[in-house]
């Protein structure tokens, strides 16, 4: 149920936009999943405030977000650690917070990670594109990113609040990140030395990163064949390898295809421990079992 304009966006950072769990089941037609990079924060922000996990929030990229409330709220923040305040007082992350009517829920420039999630007790009301509330970057698809002055709706809360005020989170990593790996599909595309040096030697996430993917810079893996691959369907935790030799790791706004060879996949499970990676930090990989 929309119940009108509930919070209204006042600066929003480098990039904030509109998540929900995405609209999977959609790659037969060319429309990617999307969705919330970091897919556990978004959980854990929306079982904070007694929404459905799969409730549309706001993903916030290194802070810098500000919205005015223009009625009681409550509201939680996760993913990023970043220096939160409710009005002239101080907040906290992995907490439910109260933000009474006319007080701005500022977020600071988050200590480390990349990515945090606001969610409103209700879930905000968004027109849905083919199922789902979330901005996809690559095509376009859904809402566009937040811009100042956007007013958000909030729905009508349908479960009872969860009873706890705050949630234990283990501290993301600041310099180095490890990944879960299973190799293939197309090792064989490459020279035996490549998945040894993947599983070997880190990988730092360079500044060409964004929710479509993470452009890593390392040792070149070399490839085996010179011939052209086929457009094959793509999923997050990709490792796909172009010409440079140097993998880009696919994010929740990958494309649906792509004609360069995957020499590993990145576990599902890891793929949001990735999408919290920032620039400058490295990556290894580790090899598990399908």
């Amino acid at each position: 149920m929309n119940t009108g304009a509930a919070l209204e966006v006042v600066e929003t950072g480098p990039l904030a936009t509109i998540q929900d769990l995405g609209r999977p089941g959609l790659a037969g037609i060319g429309v990617g999943a999307s969705g919330a990079a970091d897919r556990a924060s978004l959980r854990l922000a929306n079982r904070l405030v007694g929404n459905p996990e799969g409730a549309a929030a706001v993903e916030v990229t290194l802070g810098g977000f500000t919205a005015l409330a223009r009625r009681d709220l409550t509201v939680a923040v996760t993913g990023a650690p970043c220096p939160v305040t409710v009005g002239r007082r101080g907040g906290a992350v992995n907490a439910v917070l109260r933000v009474r009517a006319g007080e701005t829920l500022r977020l600071g420039v988050s200590e480390r990670g990349l990515r945090s999630y606001v969610a409103v007790r209700g879930g905000l009301v968004v027109d849905p594109v083919l199922g789902s509330a979330s901005t996809d970057v690559l095509s376009g698809v859904g809402p566009p990113p937040l811009a100042p002055g956007r007013l958000l709706s909030v729905g009508t809360p349908t479960s009872p609040p969860p009873g706890v005020d705050f949630a234990p989170v283990a501290p993301l990593p600041a310099g180095e990140v490890t990944l879960r790996i299973v190799a293939g599909p197309r090792r064989d595309w490459f020279g035996e030395a490549a998945l040894p040096t993947l599983l070997r030697e880190p990988y730092e996430v360079t500044s060409q990163s964004n929710r479509i993917g993470l452009r890593l810079d390392g040792p070149e893996l070399p490839r085996a064949r010179d011939t052209e691959l086929p457009s094959e369907g793509m999923m997050p935790g990709a490792l796909q390898v172009p010409p440079t030799g140097r993998p880009t790791l696919f994010l929740a706004d990958h494309p649906v295809t792509g004609g360069y060879p995957v020499i590993a996949v990145v576990v599902s499970a890891d793929v949001d421990k990735a999408a919290q990676a920032r620039p400058g930090m490295r990556l290894r990989f580790t090899p598990v079992s399908p």
